[in-house]
């Protein structure tokens, strides 16, 4: 099934990437002195009455140590680099000093994460506290309804000012992380809505090629398919074999994600790829793959694929044929992130927004800023929630986010004359042979992109914070939607959650099966599909969604 902007190299951007993920390191703004700003207690639920009584004794409300005396705290947490002891890991050991809270870790890898947690939940042998366990929104909602997980609305609104003054900021967030009775269980991985850069999927072209062939850069589809065309039959690489590949992408999602805006689709964004708003009924849900819209667009990327212009088996290609081809500089097209960083090639630019048949010319192919929402979750076996509440938002605030990503100053990073901030000499370019992630994982735990935090511009050492594709996002930007028209993630009550097991799955499924079937044999049993999809339950389906989106909304406030 679809999934929201994230493409597959963004989940190996740690592996394949090392130079990956962000910063941050020691002095600034920290747990307890950000401003808190008007309250936000959440709907329903009793929002966490631990905290509605007077400060536990010992607990300092802001600054540190946190508390006056150790306590040591149980915690289960997934981590990437299996030959990393946590017990011993700066990070943790200097963060320990300073706050007095000891945790005992047990962590496992990634591999085995979801069996592990799921294990030790049913066996009601749980820790204090889950951190970097990535439990899906179903599995938050379900053990928050359980009472396994604390609500914590109250306890962010009196020991979170970071992360709080982000979801006054961005109203996204809140909307995204509030279950449907109110209560808000776990804390997100959230991307900087400013950091543009970090949403855009708008592919690459290779610029010298479009320049020999004497070809511009398409600003409409009837020119994307001409360029195409030139790169397919051309011969831009001069070696004179019909070996350049146009379109360099995995699967056909890519690319009708990224012709979706010009077709006035997914007008807020993928993070809930099947639906959107009805553009003639405001506030209504819209499914997108059965509109007379998608069919058009399934219809365009059809008549490139009969022309040659797609790979012959494009609907089954594997990524390690792509990349390779990739690697080759054969691909005129690349449906990824910056080539330089995956390919090592140069010369690649931002594909320009497309306008439409109709008129329209958006970039809809972007989520929302959140990442898994449930990163960090305290259960009912929690004896200090207030202090660890207090201990997770440092790392939603400036100093805390560089510490988690940069380390500490000459030690693991470096200063520049203009403010930003580069890994050492010693991590870059590692004297034992270790790439980055073997050298940042002596010290700190990003690599491999499990965590809860704010992923920011400022500390952001992956592909997404190059140059070119800070300059791809300028050129997008002005077509794209904005972060405030972006719909997070809906979250679904236990019993729609239950009804969506079966039937959005079976819907979702039916659609990119048959996705992949009109782009290879053109959309004559399109009437078929839409009867198929109504006899599936798709009524049901935009009624859930509906319901939905009714609550997002209304969690805004």
């Amino acid at each position: 099934m679809e999934r929201s902007k994230r493409k597959r190299t963004k989940g190996m951007l740690a592996l394949a990437l090392a130079a990956a993920m962000l910063a941050a390191c020691s002095n600034g703004d920290g747990a307890g002195n950000a401003s808190g700003g008007s309250g936000e207690n959440g709907a329903g639920g009793d929002g966490g009455t631990k905290a509605d009584a007077a400060a536990p004794a010992g607990l300092n409300e802001s600054g540190f140590p946190i508390v006056g005396e150790k306590i040591t705290v149980s915690g289960f947490a997934g981590k990437f680099m299996a030959n990393v002891d946590w017990s011993t890991l700066k990070l943790w050991t200097d963060y320990e000093a300073r706050t007095n809270i000891h945790v005992e870790w047990e962590t496992v890898q990634k591999d085995v994460l979801k069996e592990k947690r799921n294990l030790l939940l049913a066996g009601g042998n749980y820790p204090e506290l889950f951190f970097a366990s990535a439990f899906p929104k179903t599995d938050v909602a379900k053990y928050g309804d359980q009472g396994v997980f604390l609500p914590l609305n109250d306890l962010i609104d009196r020991y979170a000012p970071n992360f709080k003054a982000l979801m006054e900021k961005y109203p996204v967030i809140k909307q995204g992380i509030t279950m449907p009775d109110g209560n808000i269980y776990s804390l997100p991985t959230v991307y900087d809505p400013e950091f543009r850069s970090v949403f855009f999927n708008t592919p690459w072209i290779k610029k010298e090629w479009l320049d020999k062939l004497g070809v511009a850069e398409p600003a409409n589809l009837e020119q994307f398919k001409e360029m195409l065309k030139a790169i397919k039959t051309g011969d831009p690489n001069g070696n004179g074999k019909p070996d350049e590949i146009a379109w360099g992408g995995v699967g056909t999602l890519g690319l009708v994600n990224y012709l979706k805006g010009a077709y006035g689709l997914n007008n807020h964004g993928t993070a809930n790829p099947y639906v959107d708003e009805d553009p003639e009924a405001a506030g209504k849900v819209r499914f997108v793959p059965s509109s007379e819209r998608y069919k058009e667009l399934l219809e365009f990327v059809h008549g490139l694929y009969k022309d040659g212009l797609l790979e012959k088996d494009i609907a089954s290609v594997k990524a390690e044929e792509i990349d390779a081809k990739g690697a080759e500089g054969l691909l005129g097209v690349v449906d990824n992130v910056d080539p330089v960083a995956i390919y090592n090639q140069q010369g690649y630019v931002g594909l320009p927004v497309l306008e439409g048949p109709h008129g329209d010319r958006m970039y809809t192919y972007l989520g929302a800023p959140l990442g898994n929402i449930g990163m960090f979750a305290l259960t009912d076996k929690a004896e200090h929630p207030e202090a660890m509440i207090r201990w997770m938002d440092y790392f939603y605030g400036d100093e805390g986010i560089r510490n988690f990503f940069m380390g500490w100053k000459d030690e693991t990073y470096v200063e520049n004359a203009d403010g930003s901030v580069d890994y050492t000499e010693d991590i870059k370019n590692n004297k034992a042979g270790l790439s980055l992630d073997q050298a940042v994982s002596q010290y700190l735990i990003w690599p491999g992109g499990y965590y809860p935090g704010f992923v920011t511009h400022k500390y952001f050492k992956g592909a997404e914070g190059l140059p070119t594709s800070v300059e791809n996002s300028k050129k997008a930007d002005p077509y794209t939607l904005q972060a405030d028209q972006v719909w997070p993630g809906f979250n679904f009550a236990q019993e729609e959650q239950e009804e969506m097991g079966t039937l959005g799955t079976d819907i979702q499924t039916y659609v990119d099966e048959m996705r992949d079937k009109f782009i290879l044999n053109g959309t004559g049993e399109w009437d078929a599909y839409v009867s198929t999809l109504e006899s599936m339950g798709l009524k049901r389906y935009i009624e859930i969604y509906q319901s939905a989106l009714d609550r997002t909304i209304g969690s805004n406030g």
